[in-house]
């Protein structure tokens, strides 16, 4: 019996779970008690999930669902709201990474991305904003990233993309205020996924997915607005914010050098 860790929420969304930090973030949930409704695009991603849960205390629901296709998350908010299932707390973890050099950029490609990380996300918020702000009451987490603070090499549409999930929250964050309905950002930094598994350069401070899960925990009960880790590698990557270009250039050149 693994220790169950008391947390504050009956149901919880998260996106993107069929893998990587939203698997272990529904692992930990399940884990700790919580009843997680885990959607990702790949059926058998998540089945195999299920499967992993059957002893937890906290029950797995899982929902197939392309967040690019606003119709099906109206379609799962519909049968959430009749059943009475509706997510106390959402996090929008779902995203994909396509990093590619100069030489290989096309409009098209970004655009596929941004479906996913920017317009997948705003899909989802929509129907939980109305939710929460009708019912004066909800807890909603975005997952941006530490490459959202600024430009790194072969990152021009991910980047691009985690840097205005970062503004819209903050921008939400002032919206919200008094409203009763929490929003956070995380933001988190290099994590070993079969995302990040596409990166040719050195990636300091590799978490594993687990660790990146319980940090996020941590984080969504403190109600911080941004949750970010590792702690020493944030901050160094925060310093590099206020440098001058050529400063900062150089630096990330050394930091990111290619793996031989």
């Amino acid at each position: 019996m693994r220790h169950q860790q008391q947390l504050p929420w009956k149901r919880v969304w998260v996106t993107g779970a069929g893998r990587g930090i939203g698997a272990a973030l529904a692992t930990k949930l399940c884990w700790a008690g919580v009843d997680v409704l885990a959607s990702a695009r790949s059926a058998n991603e998540l089945e195999a999930l299920q499967a992993s849960l059957a002893g937890a205390p906290g029950k797995l629901q899982i929902e197939p669902l392309d967040i690019s296709q606003p119709e099906q998350i109206r379609s799962c908010f519909q049968r959430w709201q009749y059943a009475g299932t509706l997510p106390d707390l959402a996090v929008l973890n779902a995203g994909t990474h396509d990093p590619f050099p100069v030489e290989a950029f096309k409009s098209q490609r970004c655009q596929a991305l941004l479906n996913v990380n920017l317009y997948g996300t705003l899909n989802c918020l929509e129907p939980l904003l109305a939710r929460y702000l009708e019912q004066q009451r909800g807890h909603i987490a975005v997952m941006a990233s530490v490459a959202g603070y600024r430009g790194l090499p072969t990152a021009a549409a991910y980047g691009a993309g985690k840097a205005a999930l970062i503004n819209l929250c903050e921008s939400l964050y002032l919206d919200l205020a008094g409203s009763g309905v929490t929003i956070q950002v995380i933001n988190p930094g290099f994590v070993r996924t079969p995302l990040t598994d596409k990166n040719d350069f050195a990636m300091p401070a590799l978490m594993e997915p687990e660790d990146a899960a319980r940090a996020i925990i941590e984080g969504l009960q403190r109600k911080r607005f941004e949750i970010s880790f590792p702690g020493k590698f944030v901050i160094w990557l925060k310093l590099l914010r206020v440098l001058p270009y050529s400063w900062y250039f150089k630096a990330v050149k050394k930091i990111t050098r290619s793996n031989p």
